[in-house]
């Protein structure tokens, strides 16, 4: 679990099946392959400073699926709701970012160390 700034508040963001069936029901679309695509295609665009193909919003979609699963069980905003709640983001900012990608990343990417190979069941 990780603790990011949004706006004026921290929020928690946990990388957990819950957030993968959230983004889903929400988004109609997968959140692990919406993540590589943004890694592959848009984040070395965007470390360079362009932001023209970037979908600022995809971020944002990561962040509330990670956030509701953080805050489960219990009432949680819609999508819609959440970000209007936020008054203003710059999503451009590399902590945000980073933050989102990092816990994304570190919670539904997790490899064993001997060589990155899943453990015999």
């Amino acid at each position: 679990m990780k603790k990011i700034k949004l706006t004026n508040k921290k929020i928690g963001l946990r990388a957990t099946p819950m957030a993968l069936l959230f983004y889903d029901q929400a988004f109609d679309s997968d959140l692990i392959a919406d993540l590589a695509k943004f890694q592959q295609e848009h984040l070395p665009k965007v470390v360079n400073g362009d932001f023209s193909s970037f979908k600022s919003v995809n971020l944002l979609k990561i962040g509330w699926a990670m956030n509701k699963a953080n805050n489960y069980p219990g009432d949680f905003p819609t999508f819609e709701e959440w970000v209007n709640d936020l008054d203003s983001q710059d999503v451009t900012s590399p902590k945000f970012m980073m933050g989102v990608v990092n816990e994304a990343t570190d919670g539904f990417f997790r490899r064993k160390e001997s060589g990155g190979k899943p453990e015999a069941e």
